[in-house]
This record gives structure tokens, sequence and C-alpha cells, in this order.
């Protein structure tokens, strides 16, 4: 089980549990800090000492075995998991290397310490400074709360606005560093799943095709390397995708705290002070309070340096303290059935008393009128039209375009043609085939269409369940409750998912011209199809397993929509787990040991000629030793160019550093370059290093490197 994610609606309240959870983050921030500490001390000794080469690999892989990733949610994807147990591959990888008596290669620091430290810097760095700045404004919010609720009611007006403004600003101040900082350290921790990661993968690539002995090595590592970098850019694009998402929440919860309260929590809570009875007269004691309506319970937990047990009591009534008849600001009554005569309650400000009594049913009520929903945001049939007709344009003169779906249009453009098609005096009156409107405009304003929909196409009432569908470890369960979900849909809505699902088919089915597989057009469609009732972080997160439901509806569209689930059937129950999980992470592939050439000696057609005795020998041991601990199997090769999706984009414009190739990709292939002007293990050590050419990550694929290694 992970870290539980920090909600922005909780910086707001502040409260013990908030501080519990924000604390257990600082602590596994510190954990990774000096494992990337120790990383780059380790790694640096086995650059810089070749001499002791031995003892720094066995160093470092033990670093890498014995750090566990901690991550977010509750459940993790399956490139999540190859991520989590990636070190343990690298461990193993390292031993077999440390076997061969493998040297040491050259620019290895660029591929392992650089990328550490700079994401060390840049990321943690910023997060301790954050920190920093989220406790020095919290204790300056928090005395001057106290000094605020200790003035008299009996002071000059003048000295009491000046006094309300101050401790305002203090609390806006601490209110925008606490929202920065849990922003920023959930961003690192989100980070470092490929960011610290990633830099291992490419130094240990680089120390293998170096080697002239590792040539098995590097045909075993090279799938693996294949499917962990897809899974690191699968989470990179989700990280990506969410992003933005989770600044667009932070700035809502900065401009309107009570706009997203979390479903199932308290009615309202928060810090009250109360008047209670001392034997030497009356004192004010700090609370934390929670108040459900519904129940109308009221729990209050004490804040004092020794705090007691929670108290809960059934709300009776509540009234208004007129500020005349007390001392204190922002007072008011209420009376429990527990409880004999009413208790004075002191709110945090003259809005919080006014949100305290409108919870409890008060004097003061807040009335909010709903603003009406715009045509264009309605699933109507006004609206079916509209996505058939953009879907028949796409298919007629854009369904090969490069990017189709990821590429984004004007956003004036898109505006116009959604004004246009949606006008209630001339609705529908748009011909799409006209060249005004070219395929970037057409695809975002059906994008926009969808995503701004009052409820989504897949409905707030199925997102739980399709997302759980999701999380399951068994893929028949997954596809076999996805199928059931889907036909419990309104008929409106399965009418309008339907020809979608069955375009998104047709767009990868030409997936060779447009790059577009289905696991991009469910990090597209994902978000757009699927979308929680609640906006918080946990949703966010979530929004990776929206993706994995679209894009098993696109892998399994006839079974889904061409045949009917089982008559009157359930979604089928998941089989209980006699094991963790039953899809195991991708392994790195092993081999049975082999005679090794003599190292001492140069390399030479002698040494040509014993290689090509070593695989006669090897063939021989894989039909004889099938009790070895390393199996000969090798994984099946990884999938071709047409099958590897390229890096997806975010659709709003971001960074030249967030869309940027993959890091392993442009450096680690320097390495396989210089290795093939060698020729390999067979050619003369090659004159200098600085002849190889760099390959950017758009020609590595998995046919070309395999080919080059054989060749």
């Amino acid at each position: 089980m992970g870290h539980p994610p920090l909600e922005f609606s909780d910086c707001s309240l502040d409260s013990p549990d908030f501080r519990e959870r924000l604390k257990s983050y600082e602590q596994e921030l510190e954990r990774t800090n000096k494992f990337i500490k120790e990383v780059i001390k380790d790694g640096t000794s086995l650059i810089n000492a070749i001499k002791n080469y031995s003892s720094a690999v066995v160093k470092f892989s033990q670093s890498l075995n014995v750090f566990q990733f901690e991550f977010i949610g509750d459940t993790l994807t399956d490139d999540e998991i190859n991520i989590a147990e990636s070190f343990k591959e690298f461990a193993g990888l390292l031993q077999d290397v440390e076997d061969e008596r493998m040297m040491m290669i050259q620019n290895s620091s660029n591929l392992l310490i650089k990328p550490l430290e700079i994401f060390k810097k840049d990321h943690i760095g910023v997060a301790k400074e954050r920190k920093k700045k989220f406790e020095k404004e919290s204790e300056k919010f928090y005395s001057a709360l106290d000094r605020h609720l200790g003035l008299s009611s009996k002071k000059k007006e003048s000295q009491l606005q000046e006094a309300d403004v101050q401790v305002d600003k203090e609390k806006q101040n601490f209110y925008e560093a606490s929202l920065e900082y849990v922003y920023k350290i959930q961003e690192v921790h989100e980070r470092k799943k490929f960011e610290v990661v990633e830099p291992v993968l490419a130094f240990l690539h680089g120390l293998l095709t170096f080697h002239h002995l590792t040539f098995e090595l590097t045909q075993d590592f090279l799938p693996y390397k294949q499917q962990l970098q897809l899974s690191l850019q699968h989470t990179r694009n989700h990280f990506l995708g969410t992003r933005e998402e989770m600044e667009d929440l932070m700035q809502r919860m900065k401009e309107a705290p009570q706009t997203c309260k979390l479903p199932g929590q308290p009615t309202i809570e928060g810090y009250l002070y109360s008047q209670e009875k001392r034997a030497l007269g009356f004192s004010w004691v700090k609370y934390y309070c929670k108040y459900v309506k519904g129940t109308k319970i009221l729990t209050m937990i004490p804040c004092d340096p020794k705090p007691g047990m929670k108290q809960e009591f059934k709300l009776k009534s509540c009234i208004r303290r007129k500020s005349e008849s007390i001392d204190k600001r922002f007072c008011f009554d209420i009376e429990m059935f527990e409880r004999q005569g009413s208790v004075t309650l002191q709110a945090l400000s003259e809005a919080n008393r006014s949100l305290w009594i409108e919870a409890m049913d008060g004097k003061e009520p807040i009335y909010i009128t709903p603003n009406a929903k715009p045509e264009q945001m309605q699933l109507n049939e006004l609206g079916l039209k509209f996505v058939k007709r953009c879907i028949n344009a796409v298919e007629t003169k854009g369904i090969t375009t490069e990017g189709v779906y990821r590429t984004v249009g004007s956003s004036f453009q898109v505006q116009k043609l959604l004004t246009q098609y949606f006008d209630p005096n001339h609705p529908g009156d748009v011909d799409l085939q006209n060249v005004e409107w070219d395929i970037k405009t057409i695809t975002s304003a059906l994008k926009h269409y969808l995503r701004n929909l009052e409820e989504p196409v897949m409905t707030y009432k199925l997102h739980r369940e399709l997302v759980s569908a999701s999380k399951s470890d068994n893929l028949d369960y997954r596809l076999g409750a996805i199928h059931s979900l889907v036909h419990k849909l309104p008929e409106k809505n399965r009418e309008m998912l339907e020809p979608i699902i069955k375009h998104l088919v047709n767009v990868c089915s030409h997936n060779k011209e447009n790059l577009m597989t289905a696991f991009n057009m469910g990090v597209i469609f994902g978000p757009t199809l699927m979308r929680a009732q609640e906006d918080t972080v946990a949703a966010m997160i979530n929004i990776k397993f929206q993706n994995i439901v679209v894009e098993i509806l696109i892998e399994h569209y006839e079974k889904i929509f061409q045949f009917p689930p089982e008559e009157n059937a359930a979604p089928p129950v998941p089989p209980p787990r006699a094991a963790p999980r039953k899809r195991q992470p991708i392994t790195i592939s092993k081999r049975p040991a082999r005679p090794r050439p003599n190292l001492n000696s140069p390399l030479s057609e002698d040494v040509e000629g014993d290689y090509s005795n070593i695989n006669v020998h090897r063939a021989h041991q894989e039909k004889t030793s099938s009790g070895l601990q390393r199996p000969p199997m090798r994984p099946p090769d990884p999938p071709c160019r047409d099958k590897v999706p390229p890096p997806m984009k975010v659709e709003q414009s971001t960074s030249m550093e967030d869309t940027s190739s993959s890091v392993v990709a442009s450096r680690a292939k320097f390495f396989e370059n210089a290795a093939r002007k060698t020729g390999g293990l067979n050619s003369s050590p090659p004159r200098s290093p600085h002849l190889a050419r760099t390959i950017t990550a758009k020609d590595e694929t998995p046919s070309n490197v395999h080919s080059s290694i054989r060749s």
C-alpha cells in the first residue's frame, strides 16, 4: 500500500492528519534524497576506481537492490510494477557483469551522475526550499492568528479592521505556500519514477555495450531495456497528461477553496475555540471539529500539547452570538443532547462563522444558484450528429495524418466551429468538408465537446466500477467486467460511445502512417470519455486507469459492442489471489554459464574462432542442462517500430523539457554506435570513440538495435 494522496483541499484545513501524511511524504523524500546521494557516490567510485572496479560494482548493485519505491495510490499499473522492480533487475545484471570481469567505459558520468544531480538540485532542492517557506509562513500565520483572536471586541473599529486585514494576508500567504509545497512534493514523488530510474538504465546500457566479452549479455538486456523504456515513457506521458490537470486544480483551489469538497467527507471541519469553565474562571480551548449535516454529529478533537480522546455530540441547535454579549469576536452558541445548557464556540473569522452556522442550519444560510448549462455541454441528438460528422470528416480526409488527435488546433478556430455548429438559430449549419476546417481543428473540436459534457459519456455512476475493473491483475476479469459495465450505460451514452470507439479502432489500424496506437489513443481519450465527479489529486492519479479502460475498449471492440454479456450476469468476480500478483514484471533473460576466452590476449582471429566454438558448446549445453538455474530461453523480441508508440504530447502547450525525447535513447545510442563502429567482439579496438555519431530517439527502434548487434 502506497502513501495516500495529499489533497489540495487539506491545505486550507491544515488538520493534524494532514500534517502526519505530509510528514510521511517528507520522510520518503529524505530517503530518496539519501538514496540519490548514495548512487552518485557509488557511481563516481565505479567510474574513477578501475582497480577497485569489482568492489564498486558490488556496492552499487547492493544500493540498487535495497531501495524500494513508494508510489502514490492504492494500485500500480503494469508499467509502474516494471519500474518498481527495475532496480532489483539492475542489481542482478550488475552481478552478472562482475562475473564476466568487464572493463569500465568512458563518459559514464554524463549518463549517471549529472541527471541525478540535476534531479536532486532542480526538484528535491526546490521541494526543500518550499518546505522552509511553508514552515515559515505556517509559524507566521498561527502566531498572527493567536494574537488576532486575543483582541478584545471593545477596541476601536479601525484597529479591528486593520487586524482582520493583516490576519487575512498572513492566512493567504500560508495557504499559497502550503499549496505550492504539497504540489511540489507530490511532483517529486511522481517524477522519481522515471527521472531516477532512467539515468541508471542509461548507465547500465552504456556499461554493457562497451565490453567486448558481453555480446550475449547485451542481447539479453536489450529486450528488457526496450520494454522498460516503454514503461518509463508511458509513465512520463501519464505524468505530463495529469500535471496540467493538477495545476488547474491547484489554481482553482487558490481562487475558491470551498468549491472542491470531497464526497464522503464531513459537511464542514476546521479549528474552533470552546469556552470552558475552569477553577479560576473561563478559558478558551482549541479543538479540531468536524460536523456531518446528515447525522448532526459534531466531533471535537482537543489540540492541547497532550490531546485527549475525541468527543462526539449530536447537535440540537445553533445560534449566532451577539457581539455585545461577549468579549470575543466570531462566536456562536450550540446546544447538544448530551450536555445541559449551551456551549460557546469561537470561529476563526466572520466568514468562517457564517460557514459553520450555515452548515448547522443556523440563521445565516448561503444559497448558491447553479449556472445554466449551454447547449454545447448537453449529450443530445444534435451532439451525436456533431460527433458522427467529425468522425466522417477525419476518416475522409485525415485518418493517415501523423499524430492525428495528438496535435492541437487553433483555439480560435475550434471555438468558432463549435459556436457555429451549436448556434440555436441555425444548429448544425456547418460543412466540415470545407477547406476552412483542417483536421487539427475538427479533432480538437470533437475532443472539446466530449470533454466538456455536463456528464461524461461513460457516466459518473459507473466511473468507480470501471476504474476498479482496470486495476485488476487478472486480464480476463478486466475484459469481462468492462464488457458488462459498458452494457449498463444509458442507451444514449452507448449510442455515442460505440461510433467513437469504432472510429478509434479505424484510426489505430493506420498506425503505420499516423503513428497512433491503442495506447496513445487511450492517453488522449481516457480523460475525454471518463472523468471523476470530484476534482481531487486522487482522481488525477487515477487518470492512468481511465486510459487503460479506453485502450481495452479499442483492442476488444468487436466482443464488447457486437456481443452482449451473458444473460442477466453481473460483472465476473475476480479470482482469489493466491499470490501477490498474477502478472509478473518484465525481467532480464538469463543464459547458461559459458567458457570465457583469455582476456589477457589481444583480440584476433583466434578469438573469433574460439567464439564460434563457444556458440557450439552453448547449444549443446542448452540441450543437456535442463536442471540449470539459468534457463536458456530468451523473451520474444520487442515489437517493431510501427507498434512502438511515439512519445505523447500534452494537448496544451508545455515546455520543451517536458516534451523532449527520452534521455536514455539519445545518450545510450551513442555507445551502441561506438560498439557498431568497432564491429563487436571480432574487430580490433576503435581508433577513437569520438568518431561514433549520435543517433536520436526516433532512429532507435528494436529492429535496428538487434540488426546492428548481429552484424
